[in-house]
């Protein structure tokens, strides 16, 4: 059976790349009300950092609707995820500097190194400057991985386990969908992942599943916090 398309994509293929979108404008909002009703300003700065990568995912919707035809709506994503990835170090940065923790930045440095394969998506403005903007981007996103366990470490109040986990899940996200660029291009014969709905479906639901469960932890720990200040004020007028 043949799905319904819109450009590249079938409707279910879709529903996963909105709903990945949909969850991280979600995040991004309650971590900012979550900074809000515990009265740090450090924390809805967080929230405020992830804003950028939600504007990205804009620019991916699009290029995606263009039938992947226009390589620099997908360069304008790369560059704003660079700068979200840099706005999300930024903002961790901010909130170790406010719980009077050092941030050693150069011993938490790490490549995650992004393999270039066949069937890669075509660039605007040239392999050369994509691979790079790609490479940059993930030094500053593992950064940003070594400085989240700092913060939770020092302070569990201000990022759940389920959240924490949540972003380290991208990195399987970012694996599985190399692995299946290779599969699709290099054993399936297809164009690009793009082409091949089953595999680039299966791919983005992992990121679905990644921005799941930094939703629910962050749900989870509001929850916790407004059910302290229930027992405080219980607790205080009998």
């Amino acid at each position: 059976m043949i799905l319904a398309s819109i450009g590249l994509l079938s409707i279910p293929n879709w529903v996963i790349h909105l709903s990945s979108s949909l969850e991280w404008g979600i995040a991004a909002f309650m971590m900012y009300r979550y900074g809000t009703i515990t009265a740090r300003k450090d924390i809805r700065f967080f929230g405020l950092s992830m804003l950028p990568h939600w504007i990205g995912s804009f620019f991916v919707l699009a290029y995606h609707i263009s039938t992947d035809s226009i390589p620099l709506l997908l360069d304008l994503s790369e560059t704003i995820n660079l700068f979200g990835s840099i706005s999300l170090l930024w903002a961790t940065m901010h909130i170790l500097k406010t719980s009077g923790t050092s941030t050693p930045t150069a011993s938490m440095m790490a490549v995650f190194g992004t393999l270039m394969i066949a069937g890669k998506p075509q660039s605007y403005l040239g392999d050369d400057v994509f691979d790079a903007i790609l490479q940059i981007s993930s030094v500053v996103y593992l950064t940003f991985l070594g400085m989240l366990l700092r913060v939770r470490k020092k302070d569990p109040t201000v990022f759940s386990g389920l959240t924490v986990t949540g972003f380290w899940f991208v990195l399987v996200f970012i694996s599985v969908t190399v692995f299946f660029m290779y599969l699709a291009t290099e054993v399936r014969g297809f164009h690009s992942l793009s082409h091949d709905d089953l595999l680039h479906g299966s791919a983005e639901s992992l990121l679905t599943v990644s921005n799941l469960m930094i939703v629910l932890g962050i749900h989870r720990q509001t929850r916790k916090f407004e059910q302290q200040l229930i027992s405080r004020s219980a607790t205080q007028h009998p």
